[in-house]
């Protein structure tokens, strides 16, 4: 099964606001604390684009995004997609860049792009429009919000200001919540009939490993009480989620899209402050995120949610989070 973006196709009028290409970060979390940007955005009636990580195209498959640019992060190989995107797509100048990377603001401008971004490690002269960032930092979602009202703001479109929401509203696509249901029913599960866990976190944070190292407890405990709980890595995460987590119930692998459908699905997701923290965030699914190398106050979801477990530099205990979830689960019921 296929899906598509909600294009906007009709021509620009000249009373339209003119269109905008948002470069998004390269991290499936980030991204995720993006969704409140574009969709404010398109609120306004902007027409944008979107360059990205290819995975990100499926992730955002809801919003209304005229065209997507796939990026691998190799400069000679991203100019020549972009140069060749924007020969097709004149009316876009501006170019919203998330990302505070140097290299990102030398892109778009080898791209023939005017851009809006944060000033950091002397991206200063490659930007049209170049904003300090806001100190002391605030979380990361609410930081890439601030950036694009004050771009809307440099740009004319709206000079009224606006809170970040509560929630990310990521929208979902029926296809999404189809291919999660074909994945339940493989498995036979139902709609808040299992615990869903993601033992696995892609990298280090400073050098230091993102998993909870009690997954295989946790799960023991909550089969032992008669919970079923699940886990649907991608592939190149399998292995590390069967040797965390061995008595768990292992889901075929889901596109990001088909995977935030699922864990609405689940009746609570038990993750590490990762990736799939993020994605239950947008998807609205009730979570518990455990933490121990990361700060919740910048980098943890963005949802009214979850109950975070565990700080920067100590993980929690696991008779405490055996206890948090069994609580959570019972409300749930």
């Amino acid at each position: 099964m296929s899906y598509s973006f909600s294009l906007m196709n009709a021509e620009l009028s000249p009373t339209t606001l003119e269109p905008i290409l948002i470069r998004l970060p390269n991290w499936v979390g980030d991204v995720c604390m993006c969704v409140p940007a574009l969709a404010r955005l398109s609120a306004l009636g902007v027409q944008i684009s979107v360059c990205a990580r290819p995975w990100a195209k499926d992730l955002l498959g809801g919003m209304k995004i005229h065209s997507f640019i796939p990026v691998t992060g190799k400069l000679a190989t991203d100019l020549k997609a972009i140069r060749t995107w924007h020969r097709a797509h004149p009316a876009y100048k501006k170019a919203l860049l998330l990302p505070d990377s140097l290299s990102s603001a030398l892109l778009f401008k080898l791209a023939g792009f005017q851009s809006a971004g944060f000033k950091d490690d002397g991206r200063s002269l490659l930007l049209r429009w170049a904003f300090n960032k806001p100190q002391p930092r605030p979380h990361a979602a609410r930081s890439w919000f601030h950036l694009t009202e004050h771009a809307l703001a440099s740009w004319k479109y709206d000079l009224t200001t606006q809170e970040i929401p509560i929630k990310l509203n990521l929208p979902l696509t029926q296809a999404h919540h189809d291919l999660a249901w074909a994945a339940m029913a493989q498995s036979g599960l139902t709609a808040q009939g299992f615990v869903l866990i993601a033992p696995t976190a892609v990298g280090l944070h400073k050098g230091q490993i993102k998993v909870w190292p009690h997954f295989d407890t946790l799960t023991r405990q909550l089969q032992a009480d008669g919970h079923r709980v699940a886990m649907c890595p991608p592939p190149a995460e399998q292995a590390a989620a069967l040797l965390a987590a061995p008595t768990a119930e292992l889901l075929p692998p889901l596109g990001l899209g088909p995977f935030a459908a699922l864990t609405r699905e689940a009746q609570l997701v038990i993750c590490n402050d990762s990736g799939v923290s993020h994605i239950c965030a947008a998807a609205n699914a009730h979570q518990l995120t455990l933490f121990g190398v990361t700060d919740p106050e910048r980098t943890g979801p963005w949802t009214p949610n979850t109950v975070n477990l565990g700080q920067n530099g100590h993980w929690p205990a696991p008779h405490t989070v055996i206890e948090r979830v069994q609580l959570l689960l019972s409300q749930h019921t």
